[in-house]
């Protein structure tokens, strides 16, 4: 006699355990407990077996039915339920540490000595903003070209098109990683660049040599009422040609007066590599100065705000702007300046200024012998072009 939902409803605990009948090998176990336990009675190979199907009323007495026929209909083609059920359940916890997602957060794991902190959590964000919530639960195998695509179009629409190329590159080591991993055999990011937009390059505004001389006479005038430590920083822009966040990060314990020299350590610098900066008589003299000021401090250029804190690192390009040069001159087109200017006026040839310019060198091998190469000759340049500035503001 087939059992009603109101038995199963009623049923209570005993002293002993209960099995309630259905037919077909179903039946409710109530256990002494209280808990109310779907099974399956079967024969499989000779031997009784049995199969659960979850607790009532989480699982009713239609669906309960349903496992049964679905069960034995397997039987019927010499499958044993409980292995397929086993089976199943490894396919969805495969399936589930294959997605698109998670692949990539073991990505990010394997990636987060090769990037800074900084670095890494961008890419996080901007994949978790934009192709998580599209494709992030979708097995990695899966996922063609033209899924792909799909997802980049979308962000592609907002007009963000800096985020697009930053999602297929991360996209890109994320597929390459899953193929060494076994977790794919094919990469769709490689195949897609050609139809996403591409962004117009544009190239850090670099001031031409002959506004060089009236930038200087403007930063000795300072007619744009910028604070002391601001001018003395512009003025070890000029003389260093270093990274905005390299000279605004600055820290005292890094400055040696004795022998001339700035050490930036590697984890400040971009390619993570400890950087030389030889300084001039004239970079001396306003570290001097700004010692006066700035002794008591861990930084250089301390923040006016909080003093135990570095400077913005956009406080010099404000500065730049404020003396209205917007549009006209940035810190990286500057670099390029300098670097041009002491191969064409200086006569100096491309590896000096490059090398002092902290630029990559490739392999591991060439940048730990790049990091004192040409030092000599380094010294000597930094002091011809403070000269050679010195001389433009005369």
């Amino acid at each position: 006699m087939k059992l009603k939902d109101i038995q199963c409803k009623q049923a209570k605990a005993t002293d002993k355990i209960q099995r309630m009948a259905d037919g077909g090998g179903l039946y409710l176990e109530v256990t002494k407990t209280g808990s109310k336990l779907w099974r399956m009675k079967y024969r499989f190979g000779g031997k009784e077996k049995r199969l659960s199907f979850g607790k009532y009323p989480l699982i009713d007495l239609k669906t309960a039915r349903t496992k049964r026929d679905e069960a034995k209909l397997l039987l019927s083609h010499g499958i044993d339920p409980a292995i397929a059920k086993r089976e199943e359940k490894i396919l969805k916890e495969v399936s589930s540490n294959n997605t698109f997602e998670f692949v990539a957060r073991e990505w990010f794991i394997n990636h987060a000595n090769k990037v800074t902190p900084k670095t890494l959590e961008n890419i996080k964000n901007r994949l978790e903003r934009n192709l998580f919530s599209k494709i992030g639960k979708l097995p990695i195998e899966l996922i063609t070209a033209p899924i792909l695509l799909e997802a980049l179009k979308e962000v592609e629409s907002r007009g963000v098109l800096d985020t697009v190329k930053r999602c297929r590159q991360a996209s890109n080591q994320i597929f390459r990683f899953a193929i060494a991993s076994g977790k794919a055999k094919y990469n769709p990011a490689s195949d897609i660049a050609e139809a996403l937009q591409t962004k117009q390059v544009e190239h850090h505004k670099s001031m031409p040599l002959e506004l060089l001389p009236e930038f200087l006479d403007k930063i000795e005038r300072n007619e744009a009422r910028l604070y002391k430590q601001t001018i003395l920083a512009l003025k070890m822009m000029v003389l260093t040609f270093t990274r905005k966040k390299e000279l605004s990060h600055a820290k005292w314990e890094e400055i040696s007066f004795e022998d001339k020299l700035w050490v930036i350590p590697a984890e400040r610098m971009k390619m993570k590599k400890e950087h030389i900066v030889p300084l001039s008589k004239q970079a001396i003299e306003i570290l001097t100065e700004l010692k006066e000021i700035n002794d008591h401090w861990e930084y250089v250029f301390p923040s006016p705000v909080k003093m135990q804190k570095p400077m913005h690192e956009d406080t010099i390009l404000r500065a730049i702007y404020k003396l209205g040069y917007k549009g006209i001159a940035t810190i990286h087109g500057f670099r390029a300046l300098a670097m041009t200017t002491i191969m064409e006026e200086l006569d100096y040839r491309y590896e000096v200024p490059d090398l002092q310019l902290a630029h990559s060198k490739g392999d591991s091998v060439r940048q730990a012998y790049d990091r004192t190469q040409f030092m000599q000759e380094r010294i000597k340049m930094m002091q011809e072009w403070a000269d050679y500035i010195d001389g433009l503001r005369k």
